[in-house]
């Protein structure tokens, strides 16, 4: 007797002739199975559209679907992605025509993204260049200098620096070494906020939280606060506004009980 799958599939395709011409085998393979052989498995799903789980439940098992937490974390990681690539060079054509496409809702996220996306779309690659120069590199120096320890001391690689070095060093997190920013570089540790969040970086549950609490809130909203005033922002005053807006949420977000 044929077990459920391969009746199922059979069904799909419309008959076992159609299934085995679908796949490019005999007929009488086909009629000889009394389920489908796992190396057929995925070529029966392509050819039916029946998943694989659904053929072969004891091969493969499906995943529940993602929970609100999970969904909630996605999301954050893709905020910090995005803000660890814009402060971390300067946009280039394809990310600029990507910003225009950001989509808005009616949250204060959602307008701060759709203002971020005309700004975007009405910019020249060469004069948000030059903006990002000015602000964030500078001949002499910057008008800003998106550093925890600037911020919380007014010298850059002091003890602030430290701190981090050794939490990121028990975590095993350990800084690119195409990366020529210190750590606590405001891009450096969105991105490793992003890559705790999306799980690309291994870490104990809560290490975003003591991530986020102890190296970047004192400063960080400061810094995007001061980016969204800053005399030679245009498109990047919306990367300030979008920034210090989301570390505004995570930190209501992690003032919460666990």
């Amino acid at each position: 007797m044929r077990d459920p799958g391969l009746t199922q599939a059979v069904r799909a395709a419309g008959g076992v002739g159609a299934l085995a011409r679908k796949i490019g085998i005999s007929q009488p393979s086909v009629s000889n199975w009394l389920r489908i052989p796992a190396e057929r498995v995925l070529a029966v799903e392509a050819a039916t559209g029946v998943s694989r789980t659904m053929l072969r439940p004891d091969l493969y098992v499906e995943a529940p679907p993602p929970s609100a937490a999970e969904d909630v974390d996605a999301a954050r990681a893709q905020e910090y992605a995005l803000l660890s690539l814009l402060l971390a060079r300067a946009p280039d054509a394809v990310l600029l025509e990507r910003l225009a496409q950001l989509q808005g809702d009616e949250s204060p996220l959602g307008v701060a993204h759709a203002a971020l996306a005309e700004a975007a779309g009405r910019a020249r690659l060469e004069e948000v260049e030059r903006e990002y120069f000015d602000l964030f590199i500078g001949v002499g120096r910057s008008e800003l200098l998106p550093y925890g320890s600037y911020y919380l001391t007014g010298f850059l690689h002091e003890r602030p620096l430290a701190r981090l070095r050794a939490f990121l060093a028990k975590l095993e997190i350990e800084r690119s070494p195409d990366n020529p920013e210190p750590e606590d570089h405001a891009a450096t540790l969105c991105e490793i906020m992003s890559g705790l969040l999306s799980g690309r970086l291994s870490a104990p549950a809560g290490a975003d939280r003591e991530l986020f609490d102890a190296h970047m809130a004192p400063w960080i909203g400061r810094f995007f606060a001061d980016l969204e005033r800053a005399e030679r922002a245009d498109v990047y005053r919306h990367v300030g506004a979008l920034g210090r807006l989301f570390v505004e949420i995570e930190t209501e977000a992690f003032a919460l009980p666990a």
